[in-house]
């Protein structure tokens, strides 16, 4: 019978002491804990849409899947250092990520977006966001998305590990950037005074990352085999309609 497994907390200060052997049977999977709907904590739950997927691989596969929690700027190094196996926390497809790490197929096609204070009507998309203060989370995609704008030097771009919708409610910076989904989601769920500002602006692709080695390049292979068998009986789109509603596991949000 499948054993899903929640680990203690992690801390980066932890990563030096070497790669614990890893069970065959046994899939780690890191996420943050902290990125409503993927992957929250409510009444001492670890739940979300990636919590639920990654069950779902383990049923199809036979793995017993053991999450371990840590701050989502601490992920890429224990996967680095083998304290984990792969990285279930929306991991955007990267050329540089590529050049790290195998990759899955994607399993979430999302769009980057804008959000803003409620009321702010200044700022109604990206190209609004010259000469404004832009917060991303520490450690995502999101800010290279940002430096790759051809008016990024226009851009004061600040990253933190958390709070970045409260600080944008309170005027502290000007917008956050975020994927559409969350950014619908939080915007729903929070009480704070927020809104999305203009339409996504870039296309991004989530899958679960392994290190580039025969061992983790098998188990990637294996994980993808379950993502693939998921998507044709249904089992993705379920999730998704259950966490947002509509179908984010295939179809584009955005255009290229």
């Amino acid at each position: 019978m499948l054993r899903t497994i929640i680990a203690a907390a992690i801390g980066v200060a932890g990563l030096s002491n070497g790669a614990v052997a890893q069970d065959a049977d046994t899939l780690r999977v890191g996420m943050s804990g902290g990125y409503f709907p993927f992957t929250f904590v409510r009444q001492d739950e670890l739940q979300g849409f990636e919590v639920d997927v990654m069950n779902a691989v383990g049923e199809e596969t036979g793995l017993d899947i053991a999450f371990e929690t840590m701050s989502f700027s601490g992920l890429i190094g224990a996967l680095q250092a083998g304290r984990i196996d792969t990285i279930a926390n929306q991991i955007t497809i990267t050329p540089e990520r590529e050049a790290a790490f195998v990759f899955t197929q994607p399993y979430v096609i999302d769009g980057a977006q804008v959000v803003t204070r409620e009321g702010n009507d200044e700022i109604d998309g990206v190209e609004a966001l010259k000469g404004r203060t832009v917060a991303v989370n520490l450690g995502s995609n999101f800010e290279q998305l940002l430096r790759d704008l051809p008016y990024a030097d226009e851009i004061d771009i600040r990253t933190y590990e958390s709070n970045i919708e409260q600080d944008t409610a309170l005027g502290r910076v000007d917008a956050f950037v975020m994927d559409r989904v969350s950014s619908a989601q939080v915007i729903e769920e929070s009480p704070l005074p927020l809104q999305l500002a203009g339409e996504p602006f870039s296309e991004i692709r989530n899958a679960l990352p392994f290190r580039d080695d025969e061992a983790a390049r098998a188990m990637r292979d294996r994980v993808d085999e379950a993502l693939s068998a998921l998507k044709e009986d249904g089992t993705l789109s379920e999730i998704s309609q259950k966490w947002f509603g509509s179908d984010i596991t295939t179809s584009p949000t955005v255009s290229d």
